[in-house]
């Protein structure tokens, strides 16, 4: 991140979350009612944990925006954590006479082991906190932020569960989407009701609205049945998110070096959200099972567009209409690592969560002995808030790309850039 940065501090059980965030634009609208919206759809999703129904997520602008507008100064957010309160003595930041029983059991799959041995530490306490999935609540801020930002170009960002467990949907028809979305710069709704959405348009109101995040109602309850089974067998269970950005103008990213490449730059943001253990863009790996033919998009000239060139401006939004389009959109918005105008795609699986309720063998680090893991408080399936998670940290990456892509020090000065940049190019 070079124009959009943030950093994040904090651990799972001590006073709160704080956040940094360096190179937002001035005079950008931008409410903790906003913020907290989001956070609040992260604490949401069938299969968390007692840690959820503690907190209640709200993040408190202490810096970078005077009356509702960002100044162009960092943004600074404090994320308070309810439960500091139970955990005082555990995690006090000063000396203490007497400390807590330190943690010696690594779980499997988790940071614990690999950890301790690295930052040469015996209380396994010191990395659960911040290894902790509770830190993406800040990037969740920090992505609202971005999410606000992009709203002025008319960039949408969405969201949705396409596979818990065994239990998975029909996938989408690409073409549609991507045709339903130059339509109106955001996926279209549509009355879904037990009905596959392969070639349909999603309804975003009925995902929201689903405990799991998902927009088939029939694979939605077969969904949350495998949660309740896994919970029953003290087991966990995950799956698959996937990621839409409609509105996307062609020309974020680069093609000169490894770095400057979008899709590198969205893949490294995903991955790094705690869990996630593969991310496709497109149709992904399924590209490997298909022939050239089949899996690159044609391009086609725009009948909108055809015996002249278009481009419609608004106040706060520009809307491209270029000279061409792309008959599918198999590579999911980006060729060459460069946006080509298509809605961005991107699929992640996320890993079952490691901490078990029937924990698996482990070593207690002090005296050498196989054990059980330790069971510490956790979610059964985490899929749909990932989700949220993988929208903030996709927003991220485009905002940052916006910023460089377009420049400017204020909001209507980057759109005047924007503007000029889509109708010299329409």
């Amino acid at each position: 991140m070079e124009r959009f940065r943030f950093l994040t501090a904090g651990e799972s059980h001590g006073k709160g979350l704080i956040a940094i965030v360096e190179g937002m634009v001035a005079d950008l609208r931008l409410e903790e009612e906003y913020i907290n919206k989001e956070l609040k759809r992260r604490q949401q999703g069938y299969g968390r944990g007692a840690r959820m129904a503690i907190e209640d997520d709200r993040a408190e602008i202490i810096s970078g925006v005077r009356y509702g507008l960002t100044m162009g100064s960092p943004i600074a957010m404090l994320v308070p954590n309810k439960d500091w309160q139970n955990w005082q003595e555990t995690m006090n930041v000063a000396p203490v006479s007497k400390e807590a029983e330190p943690v010696t059991i690594p779980r499997p799959a988790h940071a614990d082991l690999a950890g301790v041995t690295k930052y040469g530490l015996k209380d396994i306490r010191s990395i659960i906190e911040r290894a902790s999935a509770r830190e993406t609540a800040a990037r969740v801020a920090v992505g609202a932020i971005a999410k606000r930002f992009l709203e002025e170009f008319g960039v949408a960002i969405h969201s949705h569960t396409t596979a818990i467990g065994q239990c998975r949907c029909e996938p989408l028809d690409y073409s549609v989407i991507a045709s339903e979305a130059k339509q109106s710069h955001e996926v279209q709704s549509q009355e879904v009701q037990d009905k596959p959405y392969k070639t349909s348009s999603i309804d975003w109101q009925q995902v929201e609205d689903s405990p799991v995040y998902c927009a088939d109602s029939g694979v939605e309850k077969k969904m949350m049945a495998a949660i309740d089974e896994a919970k029953a067998s003290g087991d966990t269970l995950e799956g698959v998110f996937e990621l839409i950005a409609t509105g996307v103008p062609v020309g974020l990213g680069s093609h000169v070096q490894w770095d400057r490449r979008l899709d590198g730059r969205i893949a490294q943001a995903i991955m790094s959200i705690n869990a996630v253990k593969g991310v496709e863009i497109g149709l992904g790996f399924a590209l490997g099972e298909l022939k050239g033919s089949e899996a690159h998009d044609a391009i086609e000239p725009n009948p909108d567009t055809i015996g002249g060139r278009s481009s419609s401006l608004g106040e706060t939004s520009a809307m491209q209409s270029l000279p061409w389009r792309h008959v599918t959109d198999n590579a999911g918005g980006i060729e060459g690592g460069i946006s080509n105008g298509e809605p961005i795609m991107v699929r992640a699986v996320i890993k079952p969560i490691a901490t078990l309720a029937n924990p698996l063998p482990s070593i207690d680090l002090r005296s050498g002995e196989a054990v059980k893991a330790r069971y510490e408080r956790s979610d059964v399936c985490v899929v749909p808030a990932a989700g949220v998670i993988g929208e903030a940290m996709l927003a991220i990456v485009l905002t940052d790309a916006f910023l460089e892509k377009f420049g400017g020090d204020n909001l209507k000065e980057i759109l005047a850039n924007y503007r000029n940049y889509i109708s010299v190019i329409s």
